[in-house]
C-alpha cells in the first residue's frame, strides 16, 4: 500500500508598489514583471526565499485607500537584480558587484483583481489578521511572508463585491 504525500504548502507574501508607479492594472496588461528595485536587505531576504508558484498579496500603498487589490503569484525565483549594475539608473548600487550581487528580484505574474480594495484600515480592523506585518505601526517593507491563514482571510475579504 502506498502512502499518500500531502502536497507542498505554498509560502505567501505580500508585495508593496505604489499604484503611479507599478499598479495592479499594469501587471494585468503586462501579464508578468520583474519585482525589482528591493533596497532593503530583510524584504530581499524574502524575495531570496520564494520559490515558484507562491502567492503574492498585491498592495497598493500611498493610495486612496491603500491596501491589497489583488494576487500574484511568484513566476521566477530569484535572481540578480540588473538595475543595480546600471550605471545612473535610480536603483544602480555601485558597491554591488556582478560577481557576488547584492540585490535580487523576483517575476510576479498576474492571477487576479479583487472588484475592491481591502483597506490598511480593514486589515487593522480585522482580529483575524491580528500579526499582520502591513498592519504593524512603523511597518515600512515592501515586501514580506504572510501566513496562509491572514492570505486565505485577505482573499475572501477582496473577493466580496463591493456593496
Amino acid at each position: 500500500m502506498r502512502k499518500s504525500r500531502a502536497a507542498p504548502s505554498l509560502g505567501c507574501f505580500l508585495a508593496k508598489s505604489e499604484p503611479g508607479v507599478y499598479s495592479i492594472d499594469d501587471l494585468a496588461r503586462d501579464g508578468k514583471t520583474a519585482w525589482e528595485g528591493v533596497r532593503n536587505y530583510l524584504a530581499r531576504n524574502t524575495l531570496r526565499s520564494a520559490k515558484k508558484g507562491d502567492l503574492v498579496l498585491f498592495y497598493h500603498s500611498n493610495a486612496e485607500p491603500s491596501g491589497v487589490v489583488g494576487v500574484a503569484k511568484v513566476a521566477r525565483e530569484a535572481y540578480p537584480d540588473p538595475c543595480q549594475f546600471i550605471a545612473g539608473h535610480a536603483y544602480e548600487d555601485p558597491a554591488s558587484k556582478p560577481d557576488e550581487p547584492r540585490w535580487s528580484t523576483i517575476d510576479l505574474a498576474f492571477v487576479e483583481k479583487f472588484p475592491s480594495t481591502v483597506s490598511l484600515a480593514a486589515l487593522k480592523e480585522d482580529a483575524a489578521l491580528q500579526g499582520l506585518e502591513v498592519a504593524r505601526k512603523g511597518s515600512r517593507l515592501s515586501v514580506h511572508p504572510v501566513s496562509q491563514a491572514h492570505f486565505e482571510h485577505i482573499v475572501a475579504l477582496g473577493r466580496k463585491k463591493k456593496r
